[in-house]
């Protein structure tokens, strides 16, 4: 199994760390992973994006042209990532800053209002977790509580008061893709 993802958004909405905390859930149950982040010089509100490729066999290369997956938390990001997403894969877009419709029909598409959810946890700044709990609902990729345990320990210490509040929006976000899934995709 490889799968590789693009997590991308403004600066300073947390599309790096997304993808981060995702590698370090996936090193941590011992997957091979690679990270790859890239951002334009005005970093907050300039655009930012990484690439994932997690394995269970050594990553070849960690360059990704046609990713498995793509969380994008903005239209800039939905427009460049969803023509190159693979058939069947999965596009996970911010329907808070994404009013467009999703223009592929033979890809899987939540569309989540990340921002409200985030809010309604108490900062805007938890719309990457809500994205990455969907995106994970969605997914066989790694379980929440792998996530959970990454959280705990790579959550940098200055934010570490937001730590129940960053798991309550992992739940959240897969609460809301789990009500958009077949009821046999609910089962795995």
């Amino acid at each position: 199994m490889e799968k590789a993802l693009i997590f991308s958004g403004f600066g300073g909405q947390g599309a790096l760390f997304a993808g981060q905390l995702l590698t370090y859930a996936a090193a941590d149950a011992g997957f091979y992973v690679t990270w790859i982040p890239s951002y334009g010089p005005e970093m907050r509100g300039g655009t930012a994006h990484c690439t994932v490729v997690i394995g269970d066999e050594p990553i070849g290369s960690p360059i990704v042209n046609r990713p498995d997956m793509v969380l994008a938390m903005n239209l800039p990001s939905a427009d460049k990532y969803e023509p190159l997403l693979k058939a069947s894969g999965l596009l996970v877009v911010n329907a808070s800053l994404v009013k467009r419709p999703i223009q592929r029909h033979d890809i899987d598409v939540i569309v989540i209002p990340a921002n409200e959810m985030a809010e309604q946890h108490g900062n805007l700044r938890l719309a990457n977790v809500v994205m990455l709990g969907a995106l994970l609902a969605a997914t066989e990729l790694l379980p929440l509580a792998a996530v959970e345990q990454s959280l705990a320990a790579h959550l940098p210490e200055r934010h570490k008061h937001l730590l129940e509040a960053n798991k309550n929006a992992l739940h959240s976000g897969a609460r809301f893709a789990a009500t958009l899934l077949p009821a046999t995709e609910l089962a795995a």
